[in-house]
């Protein structure tokens, strides 16, 4: 489900040129930001990019590392 929501022009315009650059829609680029800057509101004391590095890894697809039984 989708809502449209106003921003002001200008954040429209910076979410326009990051989007051309990362790869994303306008309205995903916008929810990206939303999501890194709750995410660092609710861990204030971490540093923003282990935050945003951290909602990365955890997007990759990866599989399930196996331990060996010696």
């Amino acid at each position: 489900m989708s809502t449209s929501i106003r921003i002001d022009d200008d954040l429209y315009s910076l979410a326009k040129n990051r989007s051309k650059a990362e790869m994303r829609s306008v309205p995903q680029q916008v929810a990206y930001w939303a999501k890194v800057g709750r995410a660092a509101l609710d861990n204030p004391d971490l540093p923003i990019e282990f935050v945003r590095d951290t909602l990365i890894a955890v997007e990759e697809e990866s599989e399930p590392f196996e331990f060996s039984e010696e």
